[in-house]
């Protein structure tokens, strides 16, 4: 057990240089004031307009710019959901391993194929009718309560 905890605890700050940039991007993407100085530099741009007779470079301008951010931030977002999912399912698995008469055989569910993973949400969704077949009339009471 005392393994386990140093190596949670040795993973620390050593994330790589992308990481960190794309933490940081992803993090300043979100907040409100990046998309209102976004629509600021579009705004600045359609008021430059007249000023350069709506020219063909003052299109391009516009539309490579976005090209590259959209084409970068692609890459910054599917990173960091690759790294949110990766840690929810260690959480998740975390729980699992704790959790006593959990199924183990569950743990690594996201390296599984769409048939296998499409046959197991079946099989959960069996045991879940199952379940309330089983429980009707206490669930009929409490939702009656409830108003539902």
């Amino acid at each position: 057990m005392s393994n386990y905890q140093e190596s949670v605890s040795d993973l620390g700050s050593d994330a790589s240089l992308f990481t960190r940039l794309s933490q940081t991007t992803a993090r300043w993407a979100g907040k409100p004031q990046t998309f209102f100085l976004a629509l600021a530099i579009i705004a600045i741009w359609a008021l430059s307009g007249p000023f350069f007779g709506f020219n063909d470079t003052w299109q391009l301008v516009i539309n490579t710019s976005t090209t590259i951010v959209t084409f970068l931030m692609v890459f910054i977002i599917q990173n960091s959901q690759n790294r949110d999912t990766c840690a929810m399912q260690i959480k998740l698995d975390e729980l699992i391993v704790r959790l006593e008469g959990a199924r183990e055989e569950l743990l690594d569910l996201e390296e599984l194929d769409e048939e296998k993973l499409e046959a197991l949400r079946t099989e959960f969704e069996r045991r879940a009718k199952r379940a309330r077949e089983g429980q009707a009339p206490a669930a009929d009471a409490i939702e009656g309560r409830r108003g539902f």
